[in-house]
C-alpha cells in the first residue's frame, strides 16, 4: 500500500490479514487524519474492518495500526503503549515521515501501491 502526504510517497508493507483483505477494498482513500499526542496521526474509515487486536507494549515509528474496528492510526514516534490494536504493517522507509506530517491535521491519501517497472 502507498501513503501519500502532500507529493510525498510513503510505502506500507501490509501483513496477510483478513483485515487488510477488507482494509484494500476500500481504496484508494483520502483521509482528513488529526494528532494525537504528537506521535500518532488518525482518521475513521467508512467502513468497519475486521480485527485480531494485541497489545503491542512498544509502538513503533512507521507502525500502521487500527484501533478498535474502524480508526486507522499512523504512528510517527516509538514509544510504550498499554492499547490495544490489530497490526497492519509498517511504513518500509520512515526518513521523513514526521516532517511530512507535520503538526495538526493532515490529508493523507493511501492506494494500492504501483509495480515498479
Amino acid at each position: 500500500m502507498r501513503m501519500n502526504i502532500n507529493g510525498r510517497h510513503f510505502d506500507i508493507q501490509l501483513n496477510d490479514t483478513p483485515t487488510n483483505r477488507a482494509l484494500m477494498e476500500q481504496l484508494p482513500l483520502t483521509l482528513d487524519m488529526s494528532d494525537l499526542h504528537r506521535n500518532e496521526k488518525y482518521a475513521q474509515l467508512p467502513k468497519p474492518l475486521p480485527t485480531d487486536s494485541v497489545r503491542p507494549g512498544v509502538i513503533n515509528n512507521g507502525d500502521v495500526m487500527l484501533y478498535g474496528t474502524d480508526t486507522l492510526v499512523v504512528f510517527y514516534s516509538t514509544f510504550n503503549s498499554s492499547y490495544s490494536y490489530t497490526p497492519l504493517g509498517k511504513i518500509v522507509d520512515t526518513s521523513g515521515l514526521t516532517d511530512a506530517l507535520g503538526e495538526g491535521r493532515v490529508s493523507i491519501t493511501f492506494s494500492m501501491q504501483q509495480p515498479h517497472h
